[in-house]
């Protein structure tokens, strides 16, 4: 029962995605039954929309359990069974079905039959390599889709138009077709790093329709920001990957942007004036790039606090590189700046450069390894 008492005890938290990549359960139990969390905030979406009211629902069918399983408060936790294929005698008032870490190798039609309440579907760490078009039809209420660390070389088709976040990373998808999303207005997360995506395999018009707030595409292939994401992002992760420039008009849709994540790239070059098309932007990760100078830009992004550029190529760091000329005009100090791993000889910057910094311990600098 520890298992499930755990299970339980992570849906009700609610806390806000986190830049780094963490674990399944960083992602899967964030916000559980709830649904508050900071991307749906950020979106402007109606956060009791699609919960599910468990007052109104009909009385548990305790009775129904598949073996093996852990059933209790409308969660049936049916992970690491070495299951093959989706288990029978699910209750139908099921809200939260967990089938991680089995040996699902396919989804068919009817193996998620009456499920109409159920909210949260968990199929991470399986096998599954193929989908029936209408595995998901009954899953009319259905919100969370967790089918990251699987076989799947596309995605999956006709997905439920209530879906609010996707995590589908580390499968083997190359392709993103035109039309792939359609439907899916309430879509404001998508997780699909760890596949072999590059910039061709995003069909024109791949995102259209969607209204994201969260989007990562972290460890594919890409060589340059696609141009094509949807301009409603307020968070945009592409770290490891192989992009090596930032080109004048890279990120002009992307004015609503808080948080950009383009570190462990390859990046040697930001074309001057690229960032000036995100005015809201926060948080700046450029770490672990090929930079030589300080981008160009940081002193008239206003709401800028943090930025990452360590362990670039960096060996000179100006007085007017992060800080505007003249008072009044960030309307958000710095509270982190980190220069580590750079080849600065840092007792040569002027105290100066950092005057727009809340504190001096928001500053790492140091730690040059040749």
């Amino acid at each position: 029962m520890r298992p499930l008492w755990l299970l339980m005890t992570l849906l009700a938290l609610s806390q806000a995605l986190p830049f780094e990549q963490k674990g399944f359960w960083d992602f899967t139990l964030d916000d559980g039954l709830l649904m508050i969390n900071d991307e749906e905030e950020a979106s402007g979406a109606d956060t009791t929309s699609g919960v599910p009211d468990l007052d109104s629902l009909p009385p548990t069918f305790s009775a129904m359990c598949p073996f093996g399983c852990h059933c209790h408060l409308r969660v049936v936790q049916c992970s690491d069974l070495g299951l093959k294929s989706v288990p029978k005698e699910i209750s139908p008032d099921t809200t939260l079905l967990d089938l991680q870490n089995n040996d699902i190798t396919e989804l068919r039609k009817d193996d998620f039959k009456g499920l109409h309440h159920l909210y949260a579907l968990v199929l991470v760490n399986n096998k599954i390599s193929k989908i029936h078009e209408k595995a998901f039809s009954p899953l009319r209420k259905l919100q969370k889709l967790y089918i990251s660390k699987n076989h799947l070389v596309e995605i999956p088709p006709s997905l439920p138009s209530s879906l609010v976040e996707l995590r589908i990373h580390d499968n083997r998808i190359r392709k993103v077709p035109k039309g792939v999303f359609s439907g899916l207005r309430s879509m404001n997360c998508i997780e699909m790093g760890g596949n072999p995506l590059e910039n061709s395999g995003f069909e024109p018009g791949a995102f259209d329709g969607l209204k994201l707030n969260y989007l990562r595409i972290s460890e594919a292939k890409l060589t340059g920001i696609p141009k094509d994401l949807p301009e409603t992002l307020n968070e945009l992760h592409l770290d490891h990957n192989k992009i090596q420039a930032i080109e004048l008009e890279d990120l002009l849709r992307y004015s609503k942007l808080y948080r950009l994540g383009l570190g462990h790239n390859q990046i040697r070059m930001i074309e001057n004036g690229s960032l000036s098309f995100l005015p809201t932007l926060r948080e700046l990760h450029l770490d672990n790039n090929k930079l030589s100078r300080v981008p160009a830009g940081l002193p008239d992004l206003k709401l800028l606090q943090v930025v990452y550029l360590h362990s670039n190529n960096i060996t000179k760091v100006g007085v007017n590189d992060f800080c505007p000329v003249g008072f009044g005009v960030k309307r958000a100090y710095y509270n982190g700046i980190s220069l580590f791993n750079n080849p600065v000889p840092y007792w040569e910057v002027q105290p100066a450069t950092f005057r727009c910094v809340t504190d001096r311990l928001a500053i790492q600098f140091g730690n040059y390894k040749k």
